[in-house]
């Protein structure tokens, strides 16, 4: 057989197995994994290199509404290209219901803002917020049949936020429909009565962000969020968990036989609640939900992906500008840190952060690495085994990883839309050097092609989860 191309001399690395092997790319499929494979139209010289599979992010917003005159930093093209420069070739964005909206509406909207700008694989969660009967009972089993398989629901942020018996309703349903729903867990009335306190005393520093959502307030939804897919007996993912007590709170619910995923985010192992506090401003950069929490939470984060408690490793990459009106300086913004935009760029910095944090430094292996950044994301959402692994058969979406590649981390490198990074000047060990989109290079050396619009919209199946539980009725 001719390849169109051929990766050679580089080690491939898939999240159970490394060998050293050549690729053979044809038709934008991997078809080949063996010794000395030559003949083809291209040769890449993978010497010194990792090949992996291109890293999936699952939890990634971009060009969403996120109120009264504030926008966004990244829309379809500048998110997608930044995810490629750090090595992802597959994002799984949200698009978000407003209320009085239909989820075919919101996702004619979305498709809209994707069509032609992608430089990546994209695929939409939905976004719950208004469940209505027609919703739920009409409209969402269809769309799951159309490959619209995996949902969210917020217990937080008013206007987004669902009450308890509108969690169970949009559970059964996708216990009934197949869907995976993942789960934003924080006590929203705890956070408004203790944001009345700080009012009190005028507390109004981007720091009292943090103080306003403690750890309690994210223990305790995770509890109600699992307690509450136990009575409905259905999987769920809980997202960006950001402390011990929360991560301890899904341990306990898988022992007690649920089936639960947990993921965690760069910003609770890289940051603390120390970074939201300081002058003029600066903490602003740092305001996320749930926000980064101390150095013992850090520590616990590590250990959940050590030990599996986090399946995923996602960025949460929710950008805004922060010098300018429309950001994180928005004029009610520099008053109280209520309306400073929740949110920190990293879909380009997940990678090389873990890689050299956690790889480069013996706290997890290579292959789990590939695990949590890729092949589960793959598995749960509906996408294996075309993609998250290198495999005869699956899409050529490879990622050409320097170990050795020592990159100091500065905003202008990353190629978002924001304008700065939570991670400017950390040196990272361990870069991709190389992307490739159905076994076309895409990104090479940190310069895009200039192809805009290569990236497809994913059609999913059920998610892995789903289908090894309970046949939906």
């Amino acid at each position: 057989m001719r390849f169109d191309t051929v990766i050679r001399h580089g080690t491939v690395v898939t999240a159970s197995d490394t060998f050293v092997s050549d690729v053979g790319i044809k038709d934008g499929r991997i078809a080949a994994l063996a010794a000395d494979l030559t003949d083809a139209d291209e040769i890449i010289d993978a010497t010194g290199l990792f090949v992996m599979p291109g890293g999936i992010d699952s939890h990634v917003h971009l060009d969403q509404p996120s109120g009264d005159g504030i926008v966004m930093a990244d829309d379809f093209d500048s998110g997608t290209r930044s995810a490629a420069i750090g090595g992802n070739s597959t994002v799984l964005a949200f698009c978000m219901q407003e209320k009085g909206q239909t989820l075919r509406e919101a996702l004619k909207v979305y498709h809209a803002k994707a069509e032609g700008k992608c430089h990546v694989d994209v695929a939409f969660h939905l976004v719950i917020t208004d469940p209505t009967p027609e919703v739920l009972g009409q409209e969402l089993p269809a769309l799951v049949q159309d490959g619209y398989t995996s949902l969210k629901v917020f217990m937080t942020y008013e206007g987004l936020r669902l009450r308890d018996d509108e969690i169970l309703a949009t559970l059964d349903t996708a216990r009934r429909t197949g869907a995976l729903v993942m789960v934003h867990c924080e006590n929203e009335d705890a956070i408004r009565y203790l944001i009345g306190r700080h009012e009190e005393e005028g507390k109004f520093a981007p720091k009292f962000h943090a103080t306003t959502r403690p750890v309690a307030a994210e223990r305790e939804a995770t509890h109600r969020a699992l307690s509450l897919a136990e009575i409905v007996d259905v999987p769920v993912v809980i997202v960006h968990v950001s402390n011990r007590e929360a991560m301890e709170e899904i341990r306990r619910a898988r022992q007690r036989g649920q089936k639960i995923v947990g993921e965690t985010c760069p910003q609770y192992l890289m940051l603390t609640a120390g970074d939201l506090d300081q002058t003029e401003m600066e903490g602003a950069k740092y305001v996320c939900s749930p926000p980064p929490r101390d150095k013992a939470s850090q520590d616990a984060c590590w250990e959940g992906l050590k030990q599996g408690v986090f399946d995923l490793f996602s960025s949460d990459h929710c950008p805004f500008r922060f010098d300018d009106p429309e950001g994180k300086l928005n004029e009610k913004g520099k008053r109280h840190f209520r309306w400073i935009p929740n949110g920190i760029p990293g879909v380009a910095t997940r990678l090389p952060i873990l890689f050299s944090e956690g790889v480069m430094k013996g706290r997890i292996d290579i292959n789990q690495f590939v695990a949590v950044t890729s092949t589960n994301h793959a598995k749960l959402y509906g996408l294996y085994p075309r993609k998250g692994t290198i495999a005869i058969g699956a899409d050529a979406d490879i990622a050409l990883w320097d170990p050795d590649k020592r990159v100091i981390v500065t905003n202008d490198i990353l190629q978002h839309g924001a304008d700065y990074t939570p991670y400017e000047g950390q040196e990272v060990r361990g870069w991709p050097v190389q992307l490739l989109l159905r076994g076309e290079t895409i990104m090479k050396d940190g310069v895009l092609a200039q192809r805009k619009g290569c990236g497809t919209y994913l059609q999913r199946n059920r998610s892995s989860l789903v289908l090894s539980s309970a046949t939906p009725s």
